[in-house]
């Protein structure tokens, strides 16, 4: 029995010193729906498997979302031996045939931990059980982890992540990891061989200019957090603004449009928060803009640069595959704003190696939103840009 024990502890020694993040997952950001935003604790089976339905229903599957993931809640307790147990009134099913529910749609299941003791809900958290909940979200089927980070008192943030990141790869079943300790760590210079995303700030806030007390952010504070770290973005490894909140209650059309606009600028995970089953056509028809959409999902990965900032109106420029790019005129004002604008310029980009774009006559100017061609770079661009709302073009030739 002592030689099991001790081979067996070798080999568990060989397996964690191999112990890597799933590679080949999030070569562009992740797409899904998440329950935080509008839901809150409120979650259940039954919400979940309706969400699921609209996904499918609404257009959105087709558009390219595809993770449904609880949020904070679900948890009641463990068991004697330590095994985590979803709560038994709102999931009756259990998680299991729940997942099987979300899978024979086409989709894929996320589910939410937390690195300390408590989640942020006061459900248990993963601290010193993370093997054993690797493996119990291994035999469920889950596809995504979000791992929070509250109730940690002085623990290291890199060295809790990692564990969790051991953990799921000793379970064997590729999971996309996002790391969710709100920015505070730095995540972005240490977190790109542990997840497949980070979170850049504080939650963001159904608002489009604010900030709270407890440290929300509005749509506009987190765009300015992002700026600065567009070089540790990229394919596998993802700055995340936090999920969306286009369509609930506290934005204007104008700013779900920026808001959703400016995430696939940022090459950020699209994950939407909203209720999808009450969704009205306006907010199904920004969430599913292909061309936005196609935009974020670019294969080459780079976060915008802030090109340039004319007071309170700013220009974004993100580089497209094919040697297309994408421009947004972002208006952080309350009042509409008039551009006369030449785009013809060279753009220097010294965060991916000093790379050298140039806009010449050539090219084929398309406004993304309104689905138009507006010309060609030989003349100036003029139109209006509305109050906190955008201007997304698409450079060809």
């Amino acid at each position: 029995m002592k030689k099991i024990l001790f081979t067996l502890s070798i080999v568990f020694a060989a397996q964690l010193l191999n112990a890597q993040k799933f590679e080949d997952l999030a070569k562009t950001p992740p797409m899904g729906w998440n329950s935080w935003n509008n839901f809150g604790c409120d979650v259940s089976e039954k919400l979940i498997k309706e969400i699921a339905d609209a996904i499918v229903s609404s257009g959105m599957k087709k558009a390219g979302y595809e993770y449904v993931i609880i949020d904070d809640c679900w948890q009641s307790s463990r068991d004697k031996d330590g095994n985590i147990i979803p709560d038994p009134k709102r999931f009756p099913s259990g998680m299991k045939n729940l997942v099987d529910y979300v899978h024979s749609l086409g989709l894929k299941f996320g589910i939410y931990s937390d690195a300390g003791t408590l989640t942020c809900g006061g459900r248990p958290g993963s601290r010193g059980y993370e093997f054993q909940d690797a493996r119990t979200y291994a035999s469920w089927g889950v596809d995504y982890l979000k791992y929070d980070w509250c109730s940690t008192g002085i623990q290291n943030a890199e060295s809790s992540y990692q564990i969790m990141r051991d953990a799921l790869f000793a379970a064997g079943r590729p999971v996309v990891f996002s790391i969710c300790e709100w920015g505070n760590n730095q995540p972005w210079l240490w977190a790109g061989k542990i997840g497949h995303l980070w979170r850049t700030s504080m939650d963001v806030q159904p608002c489009f200019d604010c900030s709270v007390n407890w440290g929300g952010l509005g749509v506009l504070q987190i765009i300015d957090k992002s700026r600065e770290l567009r070089k540790y973005s990229g394919p596998g490894h993802w700055n995340d603004p936090d999920m969306m909140e286009v369509g609930n209650k506290g934005l204007t059309e104008s700013e779900n449009r920026a808001h959703f606009t400016m995430w696939a600028m940022l090459s950020a995970p699209l994950i939407a928060g909203n209720d999808l089953r009450k969704m009205p056509e306006k907010i199904r028809t920004i969430l599913t803009n292909r061309e936005v959409i196609a935009i974020d999902q670019d294969s080459m990965g780079i976060q915008a640069l802030r090109w340039k900032a004319l007071g309170t109106l700013e220009i974004w420029f993100k580089p497209l595959q094919n040697g297309d790019m994408a421009i947004c005129f972002l208006n952080r004002d309350s009042e509409p704003k008039e551009i006369d604008f030449d785009l013809k310029d060279r753009i220097m980009d010294s965060d991916f190696g000093w790379k050298n774009y140039v806009i010449d006559k050539s090219f084929q100017i398309k406004d993304v939103w309104q689905n138009k061609i507006l010309g060609t770079t030989v003349d100036n661009l003029k139109t209006k840009i509305a109050a906190h709302d955008v201007l997304l073009l698409r450079l060809s030739r």
